[in-house]
C-alpha cells in the first residue's frame, strides 16, 4: 500500500502513542488530533464550529478515531460519559471534519464489552454475533448507545468506514495505572466465577489499526483480542509482581458495568 496521511483522534492518549508509533514506522505520515500539546492539529472533538476551523487546510486520506476522555480505569458511570459524548456526537462532527480534508476510509476503536457481560458457554462470540444491543439497564444502555452509534455514524457517512473491537488494554501503558490502584486499594478484585475476558496487547492493537488501513474491508467490524485472561488471575499476578498490599475484594463491579464479558476472538 501507498503511504498514506493519517488523522489520528486521540494520537496523544496511550493508544494513541501507540498507533503513531506502528503508523509511522510503516511509513504513514500522522497527524495528531486532540485538546493537548503534541498534537498538529488543536481541536476538541465536541467544539464543532473550533474542529471545522482547525481543519481549515488540512489533507489526507484516514481518520483513526481512538479518542476518550479516560485517564484512569472508570469507577462509576459517571467516570464513562465523557467518553459516550466522544462516541457519539465526537464522531459526528470528526465525519464531518474529516470530509473537509478529503478523507476516504474512517477506522473507529471501540471495545469488545458491547457484546454484553454473561455466560456464553463454550461458544466464542464471533462479529456476526449482535453487539450492543440494548438491555435492562438505563445506565448500561447509555454507555451501549455510545459503541452502537460510533459504528452507525461511521457506516452510514459515505466513507470507508472500519470498526476494530477490542478487548481491554493491557502493556505497555495501559497496565500501569491499574497496578498503582490495586496497590492503594482503590480498585477492588472480585471472584470471576471462572468467567473469561477479553484482552487485547495494545502493541498488537496499534498493528491491526494499520493493518486496517492497508488492508481492511469497508463496512466490516473485526474483533481484535489475544489470548484470554481472567481479571482474578490478572489481579492477583499484577498484584504479586508489584509486591503491594493484597487489595480489597468486590463480590461484583462496583458500577455493575459490561466490563465482564464473554470473550470474542
Amino acid at each position: 500500500m501507498r503511504n498514506q496521511t493519517v488523522i489520528v483522534a486521540g494520537a496523544t492518549g496511550v493508544f494513541g502513542r501507540h498507533i503513531r508509533e506502528a503508523l509511522t514506522g510503516t511509513g504513514h505520515t500522522v497527524l495528531g488530533l486532540g485538546r493537548s500539546e503534541g498534537n498538529e492539529i488543536r481541536a476538541d472533538l465536541l467544539d464543532r464550529t473550533g474542529l471545522m476551523r482547525a481543519f481549515e487546510g488540512i489533507e489526507a486520506d484516514v481518520v483513526v478515531h481512538a479518542a476518550t476522555a479516560l485517564r484512569k480505569p472508570p469507577m462509576t458511570h459517571k467516570d464513562m460519559f465523557g467518553t459516550d459524548d466522544l462516541r457519539i456526537a465526537g464522531t459526528a462532527n470528526l465525519i464531518e471534519a474529516a470530509k473537509l480534508a478529503g478523507v476516504r476510509r474512517f477506522i473507529g476503536e471501540n471495545i469488545a464489552i458491547g457484546y454484553g457481560y454473561r455466560d456464553f458457554g463454550d461458544r466464542v462470540l464471533t462479529e456476526e454475533d449482535e453487539f450492543a444491543t440494548p438491555v435492562d439497564d438505563p445506565s448500561i444502555n447509555r454507555h451501549l448507545e455510545g459503541m452502537r452509534e460510533k459504528e452507525r455514524l461511521a457506516q452510514v457517512s459515505g466513507l470507508e468506514a472500519i470498526s476494530l473491537r477490542f478487548g481491554l488494554f493491557y502493556r505497555p501503558g495501559g497496565t500501569e495505572t491499574m497496578v498503582r490502584m490495586l496497590g492503594r486499594r482503590q480498585l477492588p478484585t472480585f471472584d470471576d466465577h471462572g468467567r473469561v475476558s477479553p484482552w487485547t496487547h495494545l502493541a498488537n492493537a496499534a498493528a491491526a489499526v494499520v493493518a486496517a488501513i492497508d488492508h481492511g474491508r469497508p463496512g466490516k467490524a473485526y474483533n481484535v483480542v489475544d489470548d484470554h485472561r481472567e481479571y482474578e488471575i490478572f489481579y492477583n499476578n499484577t498484584d504479586r509482581i508489584r509486591a503491594s498490599p493484597t487489595p480489597g475484594h468486590s463480590p461484583r463491579y462496583p458500577n455493575r458495568s459490561p466490563t465482564r464479558t464473554g470473550s470474542p476472538t
